[in-house]
């Protein structure tokens, strides 16, 4: 069992970079009990699929899976505990679902960033990287890359480490 240290984490990459492989090996080498918070909604049968997918993966392997796509600082104050680790899964969606509801955005992820060193179990947080591209054509694409890339640098100025995943490799950046 490998000794955790405190405060959260964030893994940052693009789509299909291995990001939520790295995340989930982080969880399981921690020796806490471990949670899995996803906040992906099927909309349509592509994402029923992925979603069933990801439950399959991880079915007999120890995790205890929270579906919440909105309320994620509710859902982890009832679910965080000195002895388990949360897995967020994603944060991207997480902010698609806040704008799908025309919630206010930047006060849940002030909010969020605020939890993080609060928090009494081990949070690692995932979230797909969408500043690295070119600039977004409609008004809606270029909002949620503005508002991502805020909760991203609020969860890293907050959070004890921060990786960056590329092709299935991590880059620590902070800690």
């Amino acid at each position: 069992m490998m000794t955790t240290p405190p405060g959260a984490v964030l893994v940052l990459g693009g789509a299909r970079s291995g990001k939520s492989r790295f995340a989930e090996g982080l969880a399981r080498q921690s020796g806490l009990d471990h949670h899995y918070l996803a906040t992906g909604q099927a909309y349509d049968d592509e994402m029923r699929d992925r979603i069933a997918r990801h439950k399959h993966e991880r079915a007999g392997d120890g995790w205890t899976t929270h579906e919440e796509p909105v309320d994620l600082i509710g859902c982890l104050r009832s679910v965080d505990d000195p002895g388990r680790v949360i897995l967020v899964d994603c944060l991207t969606l997480w902010v698609s679902n806040l704008m799908m509801a025309e919630a206010d955005i930047d006060a849940a992820s002030r909010a969020l960033a605020d939890y993080l060193p609060q928090a009494m179990g081990r949070i690692i947080l995932v979230s797909n990287e969408v500043g690295l591209g070119i600039v977004p054509e409609n008004a809606m694409a270029r909002a949620f890359r503005d508002h991502a890339g805020r909760l991203h640098q609020m969860a890293a100025a907050k959070a004890a480490e921060v990786y960056f995943i590329a092709a299935g490799l991590p880059l620590k950046m902070k800690g």
